[in-house]
């Protein structure tokens, strides 16, 4: 019976990606003003649609809330396409007139696209927006986990974007969610990109196909408070950040981090705003459901609540508690805190100088995380520049929510569910991935100066180039 899953998944694959690659050579012909229009009526469509689509997430996982969703399901559509609006994608994008050189933007051509089971719909969305106002097909590999709401998903963006002149197959979603279907679309010869957001496993996969990819790692993002910071204005931001869609933001703050003349005053204001501060018998209990015994993230954690976490671990919180923080002197294996959790719970470190929390968050991001995303709060620049040089991230968040800042919600940076870690993290980009990232650039180059005949200077040579012509002429 599970051969037979397989082997349909990968028929279904293989012939999603005939479809996608016939497509690809219509969309490779239409210029950047219907491209544009099938990615608004794509935007349109689905933010229609935000509610619906949160609920059945929701549903479906068990991760997160559904008025969040609604959230990430508008921000894929409606902030996304305003980012992208008057962006150009194919054709010529560029004449540097004094090197004569074009550049003309080329569709890199069928992308296959892993959905992670956290951002089920919001990423359907965002992804096929970006690969479609760059000229390309794009085909999803569904999470086992999410797979109604992911289809639901793709079929609205499908229906939107050939509504509005998209080629039948520029969109496409595999029905029977398996490694080998997802194995089977990597490897199609038409798919000629690989957009991977999903855990560690899948992600190694993807760069392994043989094909380009662009992989994100995992979020591991430690949050400083420094002592010139609103500390006030700072745990709201965390708070709001790590509440967020019950955490499950990989942008989002995993540890806070303070100098310990702040201690008091950090503390006393967490508890105002509904940081529960474990008990040293309280974080051992909560420790033993966070992960797995091979290290892995209990799923059965992911996007829960405070009070249904602590229930889980068999203790109650007040119900004014929004985030569970136990305090962490290191990091690494046998420190479950200072992992990546996708949900409401933080470490708290507390360190002796600023040298020490520099090197302290090096640390936490060399075992995980590195490439990602690191947040601070303070008005010094000084020290905002002097961490910035150091600390190895591809976002580095100044005085924002690092969930919705390192997205691009509220920083200038292109909003993104796919946030690339550069080499340092095991990736291609270190970008927010956006259509830019998804279309290869052509140069036309011409000649700069015509080529100079050979001067002459040697006085032997012109001796001996007269002497020749002598001998000839008395032949």
């Amino acid at each position: 019976m599970e051969l037979d899953k397989d082997l349909a998944a990968r028929q279904e694959a293989r012939e999603l990606a005939r479809r996608a690659g016939q497509a690809q050579h219509v969309l490779a012909d239409f210029p950047q003003e219907k491209l544009d229009a099938i990615v608004e009526a794509v935007a349109k469509a689905f933010s229609a649609e935000a509610k619906p689509l949160a609920e059945l997430a929701v549903q479906e996982t068990g991760f997160g809330n559904v008025t969040d969703k609604i959230t990430k399901n508008q921000f894929a559509s409606e902030t996304v396409a305003k980012a992208v609006r008057g962006m150009k994608t194919v054709g010529i994008l560029r004449k540097k007139a004094e090197e004569r050189v074009w550049e003309i933007g080329v569709p890199v051509g069928v992308i296959a696209a892993i959905v992670p089971s956290t951002n089920p719909t919001s990423t359907v969305c965002y992804k096929a927006m970006i690969a479609l106002k760059a000229g390309n097909p794009i085909i999803f590999s569904p999470h086992p986990k999410a797979v109604n709401c992911t289809r639901r998903a793709a079929q609205i963006v499908a229906q939107a974007a050939e509504s509005a002149g998209a080629p039948a197959g520029s969109v496409g979603c595999l029905s029977v969610p398996s490694m080998a279907g997802c194995q089977e679309l990597m490897g199609a010869p038409e798919v000629k990109l690989i957009l991977a957001t999903g855990g560690p496993a899948m992600v190694k996969s993807a760069y392994s196909s043989g094909k380009p990819a662009i992989g994100v790692g995992a979020g591991n993002g430690p949050a400083y408070i420094h002592r010139s910071a609103d500390i006030r204005r700072a745990l709201s931001d965390i708070a709001r950040s790590k509440t967020f869609d019950n955490g499950t933001v990989c942008a989002s703050e995993q540890s806070i981090i303070v100098e310990r003349s702040m201690e008091s005053k950090v503390v006393e204001e967490a508890k105002r705003q509904g940081f529960y501060f474990l008990s040293t018998e309280e974080a051992g209990k909560l420790a033993k459901i966070l992960f797995r015994p091979n290290g892995a993230l209990n799923p059965e954690v992911v996007g829960k609540p405070a009070a249904r976490l602590a229930e889980l671990a068999g203790f109650t919180v007040p119900a004014s508690a929004k985030i569970l923080i136990a305090r962490e002197r290191e990091a690494g294996i046998g420190y479950p805190y200072s992992m990546e959790k996708l949900c409401p719970v933080l470490a708290f470190y507390v360190m002796d100088s600023e040298e020490e929390i520099l090197r302290k968050c090096i640390e936490i991001l060399d075992f995980e995380g590195a490439g990602h995303t690191f947040a601070i709060h303070a008005e010094d620049e000084d020290v905002v520049r002097r961490f910035a040089a150091k600390i190895p991230v591809s976002r580095f968040l100044v005085n924002t929510p690092a969930a919705l800042g390192g997205i691009g919600a509220t920083t200038g940076l292109f909003p993104a569910l796919t946030l690339g870690c550069g080499a340092v993290g095991g990736s291609s980009s270190s970008n927010n991935i956006s259509p830019l990232d998804l279309i290869n650039i052509r140069r036309v180059a011409w000649g700069a100066e015509e080529p100079k005949q050979k001067e002459i200077h040697s006085p032997e040579l012109v001796e001996l180039l007269a002497q020749k012509i002598l001998e000839r002429l008395e032949h």
